[in-house]
């Protein structure tokens, strides 16, 4: 199945969290399910491929802890803390597959608002040059992200990672 990464804008941490069981984009929007401002990846991680992508806009080094997250969902409060805890979760406990949500910091939300148009091709070519992937896509995507920090920003707002998968 793999694990899938939606990047969204949200008023606060409540808004956030809200209904945390759905995606964060949806084609159409259903009853009592809030609609987000979305981009959905399925491999942009924010512990791994967000940092990387941030070092290279920044151009500095990577470090692991370029971009440091609050997880916000399922809450730290009600984690598990012993082997016996884990053992004993049910299968569909969020603390084991998910959902999850991060919360970003807005130092990554401004430094992807601050791309410029003509940065783009450039760090897709970038950071396709570390896997071999085609830049064209992480072009658009660097862009679709620059676009959702830049409406975050506007509106005085943080971006957030909602992932669900294993």
């Amino acid at each position: 199945m793999g694990v899938f990464y939606d990047y969204y804008r949200a008023a606060n941490r409540q808004a956030a969290v809200e209904k945390p069981d759905y995606p964060r984009t949806v084609d159409k929007p259903l009853p009592g399910i809030p609609a987000f401002d979305a981009v959905e990846t399925k491999w942009l991680t924010p512990w791994d491929s967000l940092p990387q992508l941030i070092a290279l806009i920044r151009n500095v080094p990577y470090t692991d802890d370029l971009v440091q997250t609050v997880d916000l969902y399922p809450p730290l409060e009600g984690a598990p803390k012993t082997d016996e805890e884990w053992d004993a979760l049910p299968e569909d406990s969020p603390y084991l597959e998910g959902p999850g949500i991060e919360e970003l910091p807005a130092d990554v939300r401004d430094t992807l608002a601050d791309v410029p148009d003509e940065r783009l091709i450039e760090l897709g070519e970038q950071w396709a040059a570390d896997d071999g992937s085609d830049p064209w896509p992480l072009s658009r995507l660097i862009a679709e992200l620059r676009d959702l920090a830049r409406r975050a920003r506007n509106e005085d707002q943080l971006l957030y990672c909602w992932s669900f998968g294993g």
